[in-house]
């Protein structure tokens, strides 16, 4: 437990940016849920389109260090690998 206030104003700090990033992972995982759903589903356009704005926040939570950015590299190689087998299809 933080004695000092220092201590005690990081833990603040600690919590309410925890939350934030646990949101916008939260938000990511989404994205990629509905690149899932239109490849599943065989809409090329759907699935392109989910792509496309997944991968602009995947993009997005990598340059500001919610998730790493050879994860990220990772997260839209296997997506792209799906939209491009459901659109050759």
């Amino acid at each position: 437990m933080a004695n000092t206030p220092q201590a005690k104003k990081r833990a603040r700090q600690a919590e309410k940016r925890r939350a934030h990033n646990a949101s916008r992972r939260s938000m990511m995982r989404t994205a990629i849920k509905k690149v899932l759903k239109a490849v599943e589903a065989k809409d090329k356009t759907a699935a392109q389109e989910a792509y496309r704005q997944a991968t602009s926040i995947i993009d997005r939570l990598a340059r500001k260090g919610i998730v790493h950015p050879n994860a990220a590299s990772r997260y839209k190689s296997r997506l792209n690998a799906r939209v491009r087998a459901v659109a050759t299809a």
